[in-house]
């Protein structure tokens, strides 16, 4: 398991993709909750209710497990699915997209459906920012205000994120730090000693 992975930033990418007078806009958000993601198709839905259809893919989570495709109407896996091949071949996670139809008169068929809405969605990452991001785990460490500089010192050599700490007879820290390098930290930070 590798504790890096490739997701976009909070700027919502943009793409489009016309066919016959359809018109398929395309939009990329990074999301990070299914409550994120149904507010923002509930959005979509307000703001272009006069649209055929809304569909939409989604990917969650660094290891890429929760996922979903929905084809709001549109013949089976003609539009969800291009849209999620797309996440996929980006290997991208902690996205969605959203895909919103506006039927021109003319039916394009199954492949011209799928071509129309795998093509907006990959406009939509393309103006995207794809960033690689850590994967985290927090590590909590219980100590005697004595060893404080101890604690401070594996904590300046091993640069985890100081999420929350407390001060007092006994102190706790809360430290934030890429998923590979937590046993390491754990360890150092147990071998220590006043």
């Amino acid at each position: 398991m590798t504790d890096q992975y490739l997701t976009i930033t909070s700027l919502v990418g943009e793409g489009f993709y016309s066919e016959k007078r359809s018109k398929f806009f395309a939009f990329a958000h990074h999301v990070e909750t299914t409550d994120q993601i149904k507010e923002i198709i509930d959005q979509y839905r307000k703001k272009y209710f006069d649209a055929r259809h809304v569909c939409y893919a989604y990917m969650l989570g660094p290891e890429r497990e929760q996922f979903r495709a929905n084809d709001d109407g549109e013949p089976s896996s003609t539009a969800g699915k291009p849209i999620l091949g797309q996440i996929n071949s980006n290997e991208l996670t902690d996205i969605l997209i959203v895909v919103i139809r506006y039927y021109g008169g003319v039916n394009l068929g199954t492949s011209g459906l799928i071509v129309a809405y795998r093509t907006a969605a990959a406009d939509a990452i393309e103006h995207s920012q794809i960033e690689t991001r850590q994967v985290e785990e927090l590590v909590t460490y219980t100590y005697p205000y004595v060893m404080t500089s101890a604690v401070m010192r594996v904590v300046k050599e091993m640069s985890p994120r100081i999420v929350s700490q407390t001060f007092d007879n006994t102190c706790t820290i809360n430290l934030s730090i890429r998923k590979s390098l937590a046993p390491q930290l754990r360890d150092r930070l147990a071998k220590l000693s006043f």
